[in-house]
């Protein structure tokens, strides 16, 4: 038979923050779907957990610790993937920060230069350092995982939203300049997830009644259903798809299923 539109056999691709929430379900997959995967992020040991995962399911992973805002250490992630597996067709740039939750006029300047460096820069360094290898191969695929937070304003997020919109500007500007040599960019932006990252804000019983309140479906998302949209881009099936969002958000920015009681 011919193969699946979502077939990533002989693909090798490097997720960052793939060591738990949603860079982890899109590691999974991915490497359910035939790619090789580079699980990476800043401990070791929890990115072995989620290699040995994926190799007792038959699937072919490995570990690199890489600290996003140590350029070095990014650096040093594209060279272990290109000297394990000589190429690199898809990177999935998940791995994010939010050290401050407050309005943003009480933001320490200290906490939004470290949000943008880790959560925008680190993007635009490691995306310059596969890109050109990209290149040279014939393509490849640069998935940005941005938030709805970029597309709405917060009074408690304010810092952290400011970049999840810079990354999506970032996969336009990467599409528009990288097109030319067969390479996609694209973001995926999820509503709120169960994720550790989000911890705080679904263990937040008021936080979480309004949310699930708001949303049509009622609820709040799940690691795994933001990973089918990685698998999506990476493949064939999104051969055509580039300088784009997919938000995965429940419904929650087509507006509330109701009006009326609190």
């Amino acid at each position: 038979m011919e193969r699946s539109l979502f077939d990533l056999t002989g693909m090798v691709a490097i997720v960052t923050g793939a060591s738990r929430g949603i860079g982890r379900a899109i590691a999974e997959r991915m490497a359910q779907q035939g790619a090789r995967v580079v699980v990476s992020s800043r401990k070791i040991e929890a990115c072995q957990e989620v290699v040995d995962g994926i190799s007792s399911r038959g699937g072919e992973a490995i570990a690199v610790a890489c600290n996003i805002g140590r350029k070095p250490e990014l650096q040093a992630l594209v060279d272990a993937t290109l000297q394990k597996w000589g190429r690199i067709d898809s990177l999935v740039c998940n791995a994010a920060i939010n050290p401050y939750f407050g309005p943003a006029i009480d933001m320490p300047d200290e906490a939004f230069d470290k949000i943008m460096a880790s959560n925008v820069k680190s993007n635009l360094w490691l995306a310059h350092m596969a890109l050109p290898g990209m290149a040279a191969q014939g393509g490849g695929s640069v998935i940005i995982v941005s938030s709805i937070g970029g597309l709405r304003g917060s009074p408690v997020l304010g810092g952290y939203g400011i970049s999840k919109a810079a990354d999506m500007q970032l996969a336009r500007n990467l599409a528009v300049e990288w097109g030319p040599r067969n390479i996609r960019a694209n973001c995926i932006a999820p509503g709120l997830v169960r994720t550790d990252f989000a911890r705080a804000l679904w263990e937040n019983p008021e936080i979480y009644r309004k949310r699930t309140r708001d949303t049509p479906l009622q609820r709040i998302g799940e690691p795994d259903e933001i990973a089918g949209a990685a698998v999506f881009l990476a493949s064939r099936a999104g051969s055509f798809m580039t300088g784009q969002t997919i938000v995965i958000d429940g419904g929650i920015m087509a507006g509330p299923p109701m009006v009326g009681e609190d």
